[in-house]
């Protein structure tokens, strides 16, 4: 599989964020986020859409080094307390991050703190990491959560890539993951062809997509299999299947997390 492109990561994180706002709508904006114990459903769109600012504000600026978030305008949420204040800030936000991201172009070179220092690092970033937020405010409104199967395989092959890098950059977590002759196979059952097979070296982990005995194999239609893989939904759920040695899935799970 291959990522979606440039144009299509723009679209999507404006369907992510109308998707989000419709969730938020007429919701308790006090409830608690399970997924999300420390925050409020407030405080998770907050955090969306500062980091919608965040991002929208080093692609405009071509930033070389790291901005600081107290520096962006309008970072730290609306001016007003209201739901109506948040919805516009949220909307708002995602305009002119996408209008940052078309002008700038999938090449054009910003800082980020991976491995790939171009605009289309981050219209990849805040369309997953919208997208896997929506399923966190969704679960704490009580409504259901579906997700373009494209959309959730691209989710699942980002995560694998910061997981890799971050075991290359010294994570201690990470760093865990490996130890030869084990192996994680998820597979899921609706979407023909959405399967990787994650094997541990000795060093490191490597992923491909194939087919094949594992370890431990987690199945499940896609977006579950991308919930679960995102700690969104427990891998006891009723909804997936896991077979083999549950607990090498829950290590993975466990230091893949990074906090």
């Amino acid at each position: 599989m291959i990522p979606l492109s440039h144009d299509r990561y723009c679209d999507e994180i404006l369907t992510q964020n109308d998707a989000l706002r419709a969730v938020l709508t007429g919701a308790d904006l006090t409830a608690t986020v399970p997924t999300c114990p420390d925050w409020t459903l407030r405080e998770l769109a907050v955090h969306v859409g500062g980091a919608h600012r965040w991002v929208g504000e080093i692609v405009r600026t071509r930033a070389a080094e790291e901005v600081p978030e107290e520096t962006v305008p309008g970072f730290e949420g609306p001016d007003g307390d209201g739901p109506a204040a948040l919805d516009a800030w949220l909307a708002e936000g995602a305009a002119d991050t996408v209008a940052a991201l078309r002008e700038a172009g999938p090449d054009a070179e910003v800082w980020s703190w991976a491995w790939e220092r171009r605009a289309a690092f981050w219209a990849r970033r805040i369309t997953h990491e919208v997208a896997v937020h929506r399923a966190d405010a969704a679960l704490a409104a009580g409504v259901p959560y579906t997700v373009d199967a494209d959309v959730a395989a691209d989710t699942i092959e980002e995560w694998l890539r910061i997981v890799s890098f971050s075991q290359d950059d010294g994570d201690p977590e990470a760093a865990e993951l490996r130890g030869g002759g084990r192996s994680l196979h998820l597979h899921a059952t609706d979407v023909p062809g959405a399967e990787w097979l994650i094997e541990f070296g000795e060093e490191r982990f490597t992923w491909r997509h194939a087919h094949g005995k594992a370890t431990v194999a987690l199945r499940a239609p896609l977006t579950d299999l991308m919930l679960v893989f995102n700690r969104r939904l427990e891998p006891t759920s009723p909804r997936v299947e896991v077979l083999g040695d549950a607990a090498l899935l829950d290590f993975w799970l466990a230091r893949s997390s990074f906090g």
